[in-house]
């Protein structure tokens, strides 16, 4: 089957080389190009989400192991670790 990624990279079962062992570009990578030498791209997104220090991102926003408290990257509350979010579509 195919599916299509929110940023546009479609997944194809039969033809997938996406971030193998040979090319390890992420996909704005692919689509833009490199960026030069000491200005490195660490995640899809560019510019990436800002995360708090010691903070860990969860998708859906950051996850803090100090207070054990999931907030959105606009800092607003979401959950408690250890709560499950199911998001039917």
């Amino acid at each position: 089957g195919m599916y299509t990624f929110s940023d546009g990279l479609q997944y194809d079962a039969e033809n997938w080389h996406y971030c193998d062992s040979y090319d390890r570009r992420f996909y704005t990578e692919i689509c833009y190009g490199l960026k030069p030498a000491g200005i490195s791209q660490l995640t899809n997104m560019d510019p990436p989400r800002k995360i708090p220090p010691g903070c860990y991102d969860c998708g859906d926003g950051f996850y803090n192991p100090t207070t054990r408290i999931v907030k959105d990257y606009k800092n607003r509350f979401l959950r408690n670790a250890g709560q499950i979010k199911f998001r039917v579509s």
